[in-house]
């Protein structure tokens, strides 16, 4: 298939559908009983509610979100360390869009920029670095989120910076790691899965093999996905194959952008700038170690918090927030006793409810006005 149309194609859907009714019949699973397939990716949330994606499948067959927004996962006191940085003098703070708005303990940076902060809005680190061009006399701070995927333009900016000795460029590193959090993941007690869809964007930067580990140690399927809906059925279809057969492997729906052994460029992008934290703080996992990533040694003259001193406190949600537990995949988006009322996209109380592929946001976009009804056919 070479055009995005091909991949939202009715027709192909019905015989994916239909292949997931026969398989999940196979299992003798109900209603009550569901299998429980955990998509990893927001990118994948967004798709299933954008599309209406479970409200197709059978009963018996639960899609569970996880914790793949990273803009979701950054928990409060990270957000905290972000406006301390931000309301310095003499300091410009560039993030992307959706960051700006996720609430801290002392309000966003949304909220910063309106007292008088000097916090812009970029769409890549090198909008930041040309910043520090246009401004050699201020700092400029680059608020680096995201998984592997966008790692490595992070770590190339940072490279490009020392190249040409740009000293006044910093980077605020939240940048986290898939590996980890699937580790912890899979150790929490009380969330039983069945099966993962796992994230294409960032199996393009790391390849398949680093999934191995989750059908060696844990004997749970793995199927690396692409956005369309036809894709995530796709991969939901192979999942199933695997359960039905007894078996747990890790397979590549995704290969037409996915290679096994991921990109080499970006993994040495990110090896020559990156290593891991000792401990990183999850919003909804806790700490989990070796699970972010701060500037090596060498590159620290361009670390932020190498320069100056965050508060890195550790601060709870707000008590109403349930924010943690959908990234966990403990409840769904419209459980949380907040969502649609208080919460909204318009005045969010959880970062879940901030970024576009936020769970909440992605419900309260597609899904609100009828979280339960299940249509049984494609039209």
């Amino acid at each position: 298939m070479k055009y995005v149309d091909e991949f939202r194609n009715p027709k192909g859907g019905k015989g994916i559908l239909a292949d997931i009714e026969r398989l999940v019949a196979k299992t003798g699973r109900t209603a009550k009983n569901p299998l429980k397939v955990m998509e990893i990716c927001g990118g994948h949330t967004h798709a299933i509610f954008k599309f209406g994606l479970q409200s197709m499948l059978p009963e018996a067959l639960e899609l569970v979100h996880g914790p793949g927004c990273p803009v979701c996962v950054l928990p409060v006191g990270r957000v905290d360390d972000a406006l301390s940085l931000a309301v310095r003098p003499n300091v410009i703070f560039a993030s992307f869009g959706d960051a700006i708005r996720v609430p801290g303990s002392k309000g966003s940076l949304l909220e910063a920029k309106a007292e008088g902060a000097d916090v812009r809005t970029v769409y890549s680190p090198s909008d930041a670095l040309e910043l520090a061009r246009q401004n050699p006399n201020q700092k400029v701070i680059f608020f680096g989120l995201g998984f592997e995927t966008t790692v490595p333009s992070t770590a190339l900016t940072v490279l490009e910076a020392a190249r040409d000795g740009v000293d006044n460029f910093l980077v605020f590193s939240n940048h986290i790691t898939i590996v980890p959090t699937l580790r912890a993941l899979l150790d929490s007690d009380g969330l039983h899965l069945d099966g993962f869809v796992g994230p294409g964007h960032v199996s393009m930067v790391i390849g398949v093999r680093p999934y191995d580990f989750v059908a060696a140690e844990y004997k749970k399927p793995f199927v690396v996905s692409g956005f369309e809906p036809l894709d995530v059925l796709q991969s939901v279809r192979m999942l199933l194959a695997q359960i039905v057969d007894g078996r747990a492997t890790v397979e590549n729906q995704y290969r037409r952008l996915v290679k096994d052994d991921g990109n080499r460029v970006a993994l040495e992008a990110i090896q020559e700038v990156f290593e891991p934290r000792a401990t990183f703080e999850w919003r909804g996992l806790g700490s989990i170690e070796h699970s972010g990533l701060q500037l090596r040694a060498a590159y620290a003259r361009f670390d932020a918090e190498a320069h100056f001193k965050v508060p890195s406190v550790s601060v709870p949600d707000p008590g109403v927030c349930e924010c943690g537990d959908v990234l966990k995949g403990a409840i769904k988006p419209w459980e949380c006793k907040v969502f649609g009322t208080a919460c909204t996209p318009e005045t969010p109380i959880g970062a879940c409810m901030v970024s576009s592929e936020g769970a909440c946001a992605a419900h309260y976009n597609y899904g609100r006005l009828n979280p339960s009804s299940r249509l049984r056919t494609v039209s």
